[in-house]
């Protein structure tokens, strides 16, 4: 059975566990973080130096943090072939869109938008900062549409690894009272997503908790 560390409201634990939804994985979790806390304690830091969510240990094995390692365990030992090919170039292509999203896409919206907008209270808010952090995000969505424009799925035909990384912040993003354009291929892909059963429980979760207010 996989023990997981982290509060069901940070996106990093969502990634990590619509996977293990995916995968019809047994599990444990543990509420650790922000409001929860624990990521401070000497048992969690001897886990995970950093103090931060998600930690996974896999039947009691060492444990595995960062967000993007623990996915490529999962798939490298629990995923099927069209997730996570064993060919190393079907593999690849795959990871290239997985990575983009994760060290592109991710950061361009939860920094300058979602904390702006959520983690920070309105008084302090920078209404120019996020129309800015909109362009910018724009230009990498725009990416995607191309690519969702012709494949169903972002690396390609079948639902992947690449899925996971990108897809968890789209629920986020259209939940949230922000102008985007219309992106046909990008919103039927959401529309898609919104019908997997996993990416309904542990996605599409309130993020109230982390609302600041003044």
């Amino acid at each position: 059975m996989l023990t997981v560390w982290g509060r069901k409201s940070s996106s990093n634990v969502q990634a990590v566990m619509w996977a293990i939804g995916e995968m019809a994985l047994p599990y444990e979790r543990h509420d650790v973080g922000h409001i929860y806390g624990g990521n401070d304690t000497p048992e969690f830091l001897a886990m995970n130096p950093n103090g931060l969510v998600p930690v996974i240990s896999d039947n009691g094995a060492d444990p595995i943090w960062e967000a993007g390692a623990i996915l490529r365990y999962l798939a490298n030992r629990y995923g099927h072939e069209t997730f996570w090919p064993s060919d190393p170039q079907a593999c690849a292509q795959i990871d290239k869109w997985a990575e983009w999203a994760k060290i592109n896409v991710t950061p361009a919206f939860t920094g300058p938008i979602f904390w702006q907008l959520v983690r920070t209270a309105p008084s302090k808010q920078d209404p120019q900062a996020v129309t800015a952090a909109l362009v910018k995000l724009d230009k990498l969505l725009d990416i995607a549409e191309v690519q969702l424009n012709t494949h169903p799925f972002l690396a390609g035909e079948t639902f992947t690894l690449a899925d996971i990384q990108f897809g968890h912040i789209l629920y986020r993003y259209f939940d949230m009272p922000i102008p985007f354009p219309e992106r046909p291929g990008l919103e039927r892909y959401y529309g898609a997503l919104t019908g997997r059963p996993a990416y309904r429980e542990h996605v599409m979760v309130s993020y109230e908790e982390l609302r600041v207010t003044d």
